[in-house]
């Protein structure tokens, strides 16, 4: 059985930093490409960030670039999303996905239930 939690949001002022994780179980983790989505209320789902299997190739969406750093450490199934100089515009519920990149676009597998991030003003 597949798994992706995330963890380590919270609340936080605007211009801090935090440190998302997404630990993965059940899934030969290196094999797949890493997404970051993030989802503000009333607002649909958007990407934020990819790394491939072994760390070669990110992107980022233009709103973070720059001030987020996406990562993995493949030896212990799990990736990150260092945020730094958030901004409130950053308050969001921040999922992470694992997928394929294909040539007809992305293909995502799987989900994690997500983990709340608000950075106040």
């Amino acid at each position: 059985q597949v798994q992706l939690v995330e963890s380590g949001g919270r609340l936080v002022q605007a211009g801090g930093s935090l440190r998302l994780s997404c630990a993965a179980s059940g899934l030969t983790f290196r094999s797949y490409t890493m997404f970051w989505f993030r989802q503000a209320p009333g607002k649909e789902r958007e990407f934020v960030a990819h790394i491939s299997g072994l760390a070669f190739t990110t992107g980022y969406a233009d709103s973070v670039k720059g001030r987020f750093t996406i990562s993995r450490v493949n030896a212990l199934n799990t990736m990150y999303l260092q945020m730094n100089g958030l901004k409130p515009e950053d308050t969001a519920v921040y999922y992470c996905a694992a997928g394929q990149t294909t040539p007809m676009g992305p293909k995502y597998d799987y989900w994690g239930q997500g983990t709340q991030v608000t950075a106040s003003s």
